[in-house]
């Protein structure tokens, strides 16, 4: 059994989550794996790798993605979205349209971005959020990542809803904290769903619930380089349209 599942991930459960439900419906023996993990509370988009498709692993993580994401200006929280409580800002007054359109358009690029403190990534062989909850200094250097286009869906104070286009290490809660920052209001991300990896989309997806009672065979995505050559070309063309 070789291939790809796109799974909807619901909110409250982690992408190992998700993959060990899925592993109990596999025979023994059988490797499972995903490309680009989800935070606990977002939904959507999540690529379980199957059989000898966990060796696409690298290919599919390098695809751009696409994301919904909904940011509350005028507060923050620690971890940059719903998972800490929030903090309000004092003073925050409600930004007009043009502002943040204006503001997000500078996101939009080849930029440099701070990695929220609450993440995955190591410092010294620890996870930084494993620090930051012990109440230690968290240190991570910025980085250069890619993002191809940020769309404003909605905009209603102090609720912002976007649709953003990016490559591969992009973190959105920290675009809702720096957007906010930039806003002079503060900001964190309230909601986030994938809604795409390269060729892969929503419309694609399967819940969990779903491959528990029709099993893995219905919902197996063959892996092919093709998709992820014809995601590129799409991508390349979306840049030359806009």
């Amino acid at each position: 059994m070789n291939g790809i599942i796109v799974l909807d991930k619901p909110g409250s459960i982690s992408s190992a989550g998700a993959v060990n439900r899925v592993k109990r419906l596999l025979e023994r023996g059988v490797k499972i794996g995903h490309a680009g993990t989800l935070d606990p509370f977002a939904t959507g988009v999540l690529l379980l790798l199957i059989g000898k498709a966990t060796k696409s692993s690298q290919m599919l993580m390098n695809q751009p993605k696409r994301y919904e994401a909904t940011i509350k200006l005028g507060a923050t929280t620690a971890t940059d979205d719903p998972d800490s409580p929030e903090i309000p800002v004092p003073g925050a007054s409600q930004p007009s349209l043009e502002n943040v359109e204006a503001a997000a358009a500078k996101f939009v690029g080849t930029i440099s971005q701070r990695p929220p403190a609450f993440s995955a990534l190591k410092i010294s062989g620890r996870r930084a959020y494993k620090l930051a909850r012990s109440g230690q200094p968290v240190d991570l250097k910025a980085r250069d990542i890619r993002i191809d286009a940020i769309e404003i869906v909605s905009w209603q104070w102090p609720l912002l809803r976007m649709r953003i286009d990016c490559g591969r290490g992009t973190y959105v809660r920290a675009i809702a904290r720096d957007l906010g920052e930039a806003l002079k209001t503060g900001g964190y991300l309230t909601e986030l769903r994938r809604t795409r990896i390269g060729p892969f989309g929503i419309d694609r997806a399967v819940t969990l619930e779903r491959l528990e009672k029709d099993g893995i065979g219905p919902h197996l995505c063959p892996v092919s380089f093709a998709d992820a050559e014809n995601a590129q070309q799409g991508r390349q063309d979306d840049q030359h349209q806009r």
